[in-house]
C-alpha cells in the first residue's frame, strides 16, 4: 500500500487527537496510554497489568468511547466458563431448530477484566479469537468483524485468586503494558477529579469524545502497516530477539515472533512521533513491552531479584544499533 503525504499527515492528527481524548479521562500514566495506542494502531492486542485501582479498566473504556464501533466487556472470574465467551448453540422450540447464541466476544473492542481471575481453561478459550479472528461454535466457524482487539487486564500473579496466563496465549498479546502508582502530583489531580461534584467512585469517561468509525480505524492500521522500515532496523530487531535465547539470567528467549512484533509496534511509534519511518530507537523503545513476557528468567536471576526489563535493558545497552 502505498500512502500519500496527505493522507499521512491526516493519519498523525487523529493519532494525536486519540491520545488528546483519552488524556481527558486518564490522568497520568502517559507510557501506558501511548502502548495501548501504539497496539491499537498496530493492530494487535495488549495485555495490561497493575495493581488495582490504577486506572487499568478505565483507561481500555476512555479508548473505547473515541471508537463508534462494538464495545464489550467480561468479568473475569473463577466460575467463568468458555461458553460465556463464545456463546453455544441452544434449540429453538418454535423453528424446531437449533440456533448460536453469540458471546460477548462478537465485538470489536473487548475488555477482559482481571484476566488472570479465570481458570486456563476459559483463558485458552480466547487463543483462537485472538489469532484467528475468528470462534468455533458446534463445529462451525464464525469470523470476527475487523477491526478487533483484545485488551486484558491483570493483577499481578502476587495477588490472592490469581492464575497464571498459559505461555502460547501471552504471546498472542502484541505488548504487555505496567502501570505503576502516579506521581504525587498526578495523584493528586486524580483525587480532585475524582472528587469533585461527584457521587461514589465510577469510571467516568463523559468527558472523552467519539471521534473515529471502524472504517478509519482500518485505514489508520493499514498506514501504519505502510510505515518504512530499513533492512538493517529488521535485522536489528532480529539480532535483539536471537539474543534473548542465550542472555545470562533469561531461561527462555522469545521466538520468531518477538521479531515480528517488534517491527509491528514500531512502526506505530514511528507514526505517534510524526514520522513515516522506522528508527532503531523506535525498536528499542518497542522492546519492552512486546519482549517482557515472551521471556522466561532463570531461577536465579529471580532469587537476586531481577526483572525482565532489566535484563532486557541490560541486552539493549550491551548490542550494538545501526548508526546509518
Amino acid at each position: 500500500m502505498t500512502v500519500s503525504p496527505e493522507h499521512f499527515t491526516q493519519a498523525i492528527e487523529i493519532a494525536r487527537r486519540l491520545k488528546s481524548e483519552i488524556d481527558r479521562a486518564v490522568i497520568g500514566q502517559d507510557n501506558a496510554i501511548q502502548s495501548v495506542l501504539a497496539c491499537f494502531l498496530a493492530g494487535g492486542h495488549v495485555l495490561l497489568e497493575g495493581m488495582p485501582g490504577l486506572g487499568k479498566t478505565l483507561l481500555v473504556k476512555a479508548l473505547a468511547k473515541t471508537f463508534s464501533g462494538q464495545f464489550a466487556r467480561i468479568q473475569f472470574t473463577p466460575d467463568l466458563m468458555p461458553a460465556d465467551l463464545i456463546g453455544h448453540a441452544m434449540f429453538d422450540i418454535k423453528s424446531q431448530n437449533f440456533t448460536v447464541r453469540r458471546g460477548p466476544i462478537f465485538t470489536n473492542l473487548l475488555l477482559a477484566d482481571e484476566i488472570n481471575r479465570a481458570p486456563a481453561k476459559t483463558q485458552a478459550a480466547l487463543l483462537e479469537v485472538m489469532q484467528e479472528r475468528q470462534a468455533t461454535i458446534e463445529g462451525e466457524s464464525h469470523q470476527l468483524e475487523a477491526p478487533y482487539m483484545v485488551l486484558a487486564t491483570q493483577n499481578p500473579l502476587e495477588q490472592e485468586g490469581t492464575y497464571p496466563l498459559p505461555e502460547a496465549q501471552l504471546d498472542r498479546f502484541l505488548v504487555k503494558v505496567l502501570m505503576d502508582y502516579p506521581s504525587a502530583e498526578e495523584e493528586l489531580a486524580l483525587t480532585r477529579q475524582v472528587t469533585n461534584n461527584r457521587l461514589g467512585d465510577g469510571l467516568d469517561v463523559s468527558s472523552v469524545n467519539t471521534i473515529i468509525k471502524p472504517d478509519t480505524v482500518i485505514t489508520l492500521q493499514q498506514i501504519v502497516a505502510a510505515v518504512r522500515v530499513d533492512e538493517q532496523v529488521v535485522d536489528y530487531a532480529v539480532r535483539i530477539v536471537r539474543a534473548t535465547r542465550d542472555w545470562p539470567g533469561i531461561g527462555i528467549g522469545a521466538g520468531p515472533r518477538g521479531a515480528i512484533a517488534l517491527i509491528r509496534l514500531a512502526r506505530a511509534w514511528a507514526l505517534l512521533d510524526e514520522r513515516d519511518f522506522v528508527t532503531p530507537d523506535d525498536i528499542k523503545q518497542s522492546a519492552y513491552p512486546v519482549l517482557r513476557h515472551r521471556i522466561a528468567m532463570t531461577p536465579e536471576a529471580e532469587l537476586e531479584g531481577l526483572d525482565p526489563d532489566r535484563l532486557l535493558r541490560g541486552l539493549l545497552e550491551q548490542l550494538p544499533a545501526p548508526r546509518a
